[in-house]
């Protein structure tokens, strides 16, 4: 089958080009954004939306925090952004509840897989540690990474590089030694930041789950 996803540069000759590479998790290592996209909407549907969640737009959101993301969805979908921290654990309840149903993004997993045998790997992830721990170990990639840092671990989250630069310090490299797997503009801008190099996953078709 072909894959779903692209990357902005081939794989071949990676492993010789850098000392260590970082991975986001949602949408570059799992292909969890639809879910997370349905329970978002879930999550607001239950609260009386008036509008409805837009697909393509919730996709330029990757790598922001719980809370970043739920602040846009609330203005998207028409509600008062009053009682944030409800809507966010409401929604994370919901996705712990259904991890289990996400897949892999089969290329970047795979080369993680390979170059963990060599290289000093991490997960740098926008996401909250709980929900991102859970979705390594759903898909059995919990094992790879010593590393996994969370917005929880410092003062600015993407897009600022201090989440890229704590993983780099943490592996014993320097930033412009790593290679960056990332799919959210927001992880784009916080790896270049860093100094990192970047390759860039993106879905072939922003297809929305949930007409």
């Amino acid at each position: 089958m072909e894959s779903l996803f692209r990357l902005s540069e081939p794989l071949e000759g990676l492993p010789e080009s850098a000392k260590a590479f970082l991975f986001d998790c949602d949408g570059t290592l799992i292909d969890t954004m639809p879910l997370h996209f349905q329970c978002w909407e879930r999550a607001v549907r239950g609260r009386g939306a008036v509008k409805p969640l837009d697909y393509e737009g919730f996709l330029l959101l990757g790598g922001m925090s719980g809370h970043q993301v739920a602040a846009y969805v609330c203005r998207e979908t028409g509600l008062p952004e009053e009682g944030l921290n409800e809507l966010v654990n409401e929604k994370r309840a919901l996705y712990h509840e259904s991890v289990d149903q996400c897949g892999l993004v089969p290329e970047v997993a795979a080369f993680a897989r390979r170059v963990s045998r060599t290289h000093p790997v991490a997960v740098v992830s926008g996401g909250h540690r709980a929900a991102v721990l859970r979705s390594l170990e759903a898909t059995a990639l919990d094992t790879l990474f010593p590393v996994v840092v969370t917005p929880d671990m410092v003062e600015h989250g993407k897009p600022a590089p201090d989440m890229y630069l704590l993983a780099a310090e943490r592996l014993g490299v320097e930033p412009a030694d790593c290679i960056v797997f990332e799919d959210g503009l927001p992880g784009i801008e916080a790896a270049r930041a860093a100094g990192m190099r970047v390759i860039v996953v993106e879905p072939k078709a922003a297809l929305n789950p949930c007409p």
